[in-house]
């Protein structure tokens, strides 16, 4: 009696150490890529739809370490398998000589810096891109308005845009702008400025985004990939660069990839589906560049 009881005590006790074991084993995952539908996918799975892109639209939250090492990544693979052109929101267009001499090692990167108004998340997550972009021979398309005419906008609407010279109407989408107040994207920005903004508040992210799809398109070459790297807003719902980019190129293949954050990565949240063609969901507790 005595010798059963202890085996059915050992039993019991061999069960919960099990059973702890096993909850503190289950895979803690960092992020999981989920289709349009919500659905789980792979990375090679992504990829492959990538593979038949011309533009793949990579929306990234700033300072998500998971976003840039995945930017990397793919952009690392797409070289490897034909041609490929960078972009990216993170420069601006009146800053592209200096980008392209860096690039090219015809300035050293303490002179790229103080003339380039890099983003001060730059080394961490930007400099890999650049760099694998100038050891390989790529170019670097600065994609972005210069931020101080985005602000005039935001201060005083489309029309101060005609008062620019014509070289500074170069760096920026060609006049006039076509806007749709009516897309979500942008209606949502004025709820979430609670009405403070005014409705040049998303007029300055419009010419933001015309602009970046205008110098998307102008350097866009047959039989070459262009990668661009936006915060997810830009392109998330299809909307923002997408939607302007349709309008210039309607007939190409476009990919757009999102990242959102959530308290748990193994199903995808009811507000984030459709939000593009991929979605990398991350574990909010993830660490951030800054």
């Amino acid at each position: 009696m005595h010798s059963f009881y202890n085996m059915k005590k050992s039993t019991f006790t061999l069960i919960l150490i099990f059973l702890s074991l096993n909850i503190y084993s289950q895979n803690k995952l960092a992020y999981q890529i989920f289709n349009s539908k919500g659905k789980k996918t792979s990375y090679n799975k992504m990829m492959k739809s990538i593979s038949h892109a011309n533009v793949i639209l990579f929306g990234e939250i700033h300072n998500n370490p998971i976003t840039h090492w995945l930017q990397y990544e793919v952009s690392l693979d797409l070289l490897n398998n034909g041609d490929l052109k960078f972009g990216a929101e993170m420069f601006e267009a009146d800053n592209q000589n200096e980008l392209n001499l860096y690039l090219k090692d015809r300035i050293d990167f303490e002179t790229f810096d103080s003339v380039a108004r890099l983003w001060s998340n730059y080394k961490t997550d930007y400099a890999p891109l650049v760099e694998l972009a100038k050891s390989n021979d790529k170019e670097f398309i600065a994609t972005n308005i210069p931020r101080r005419y985005a602000s005039l906008v935001y201060r005083k609407g489309f029309e101060v845009l005609y008062t620019l010279s014509e070289k500074e109407k170069s760096w920026i989408a060609p006049l006039p702008i076509e806007y749709d107040p009516e897309l979500p994207g942008y209606k949502n920005m004025l709820t979430m400025m609670g009405g403070h903004g005014g409705e040049n508040f998303p007029k300055a992210q419009a010419i933001k985004d015309a602009t970046m799809a205008y110098f998307i398109s102008v350097n866009l070459v047959k039989n070459q990939k262009f990668i661009h790297f936006n915060g997810t807003y830009h392109s998330d719902n299809y909307e923002g660069i997408l939607w302007y980019l349709k309008k210039l190129k309607p007939n190409l293949n476009y990919v757009t990839i999102a990242t959102v954050l959530q308290s748990q990565v193994n199903k995808l949240d009811e507000e984030n589906l459709s939000k593009a063609d991929f979605i990398i969901c991350v574990d909010e507790n993830m660490t951030t560049t800054y």
